[in-house]
Formats: C-alpha cells, structure tokens, sequence
C-alpha cells in the first residue's frame, strides 16, 4: 500500500515540476515580449540615427 502511494507521489511531483517550469517559462516570454515593445521605439530611433549618420559620413568622403 505504501509503495503504491509512493508511485502515485513521484508521479504527481514530476507533473509539479513539469507544470511549474511550463509556467516560469511562460512568465519570462511574456516580460521579455513586454520588454521588446516597450523598448521598440527607441531601437527604431537608434536605427534612424544610424542611417543618418552613415549619409553624413558617405557624403562628407564624397566631397573630399
């Protein structure tokens, strides 16, 4: 009897830990998805930053 409530036991607490790392992984997807989106505008403006400034860059070469 012990060892049958022993089996079902392991069962269950390899079903916890298969539930709890399904739900950190879940947690940590969404926070860095949230992360990208807030962070997203600036990335777009660092980009446009560097676009322009290669133009400088590629002009002033030109002119020499």
């Amino acid at each position: 009897m012990s060892q049958e409530n022993q089996n079902q036991e392991k069962d269950h607490f390899v079903l916890y830990v298969a539930l709890a790392t399904v739900a950190l992984v879940g947690v940590l997807l969404m926070v860095k998805q949230s992360e990208s989106e807030k962070f997203a505008p600036i990335k777009d403006q660092i980009s446009e930053e560097n676009r322009l400034m290669n133009i400088r860059v590629l002009g002033q070469r030109g002119d020499e």
